[in-house]
């Protein structure tokens, strides 16, 4: 698929902004990269292995600035990763219908918005979850990672803030190796079923990078995050709707 200058230009603009503001509150920005990319038309088959490309970009900086920061916790990492990971692969090999693919993604973008719009909650008693249930419930958001081309954060942190299975920056730290994981095993399940990959990434890439670098850097010293927030879930509305209603 040949795109014209114009569209490309726009669309790495926008994947620059998804970027800054994603990685200023502590995401990848996948169900962003998805939002964009779907509000330009492009096939499913190109919106999954590009979004999931993105996230690992964004995701390694994430990563890396809250392990230097000395939130990450591998003793809770490692149960919800172990399953995750070959299950994304396997949803990454899997390319679902388009109908299916954009309802199930429109249904993801519409509680992505709806998790932005919801306060934060307060810090209380922290009890780390029992392995069983780290170990199922990393499986299937793995599975629906490498489905959908995103990378689980989006579910893994509501869970564990829901259950208290951590603090809000511990809990940030493991959703975004989380999400590196998953998008790499994603990635490589997709490739090895499409076997192709857009030429046209590259802009994109270079967009992610420059967007999440700063939005990372200033979204953790300066930008109010309730308004950053509120402006994804606007754009994450829009796209999950127009996924879901169009046929």
């Amino acid at each position: 698929m040949e795109m014209p200058i114009q569209d490309l230009s726009l669309l790495s603009i926008g994947i620059l902004i998804v970027a800054f503001l994603y990685s200023s509150v502590g995401h990848a920005g996948a169900s962003g990269y998805i939002a964009v990319m779907s509000l330009f038309g492009l096939p499913p088959v190109m919106i999954k292995p590009i979004a999931l490309a993105l996230n690992i970009l964004v995701a390694c900086i994430t990563s890396w600035q809250f392990w230097r920061s000395r939130h990450f916790s591998w003793r809770l990492f490692w149960p919800f990763a172990v399953l995750a990971i070959p299950c994304a692969f396997l949803g990454g090999y899997v390319n679902l219908p388009t109908q299916v693919f954009k309802v199930i993604v429109g249904v993801i973008l519409l509680f992505s918005a709806v998790r932005f719009l919801m306060p934060s909650k307060q810090e209380s008693v922290i009890q780390e979850p029992k392995r069983s249930i780290a170990l199922s419930s990393g499986a299937a958001l793995g599975l629906l990672a490498g489905l959908t081309g995103t990378g689980g954060g989006i579910f893994l942190t509501p869970l564990m803030l829901l259950k208290q299975w951590a603090t809000v920056k511990s809990t940030a730290a493991v959703s975004a190796m989380f999400i590196l994981v998953n998008s790499v095993a994603g990635l490589l399940g997709n490739l090895s079923s499409s076997r192709s990959f857009p030429s046209f990434t590259i802009f994109f890439a270079i967009s992610a990078i420059l967007g999440g670098s700063l939005g990372s850097f200033l979204g953790s010293h300066r930008f109010d995050p309730l308004l950053i927030k509120r402006l994804l879930a606007c754009v994450l509305t829009i796209a999950g709707l127009k996924l879901i209603l169009t046929p």
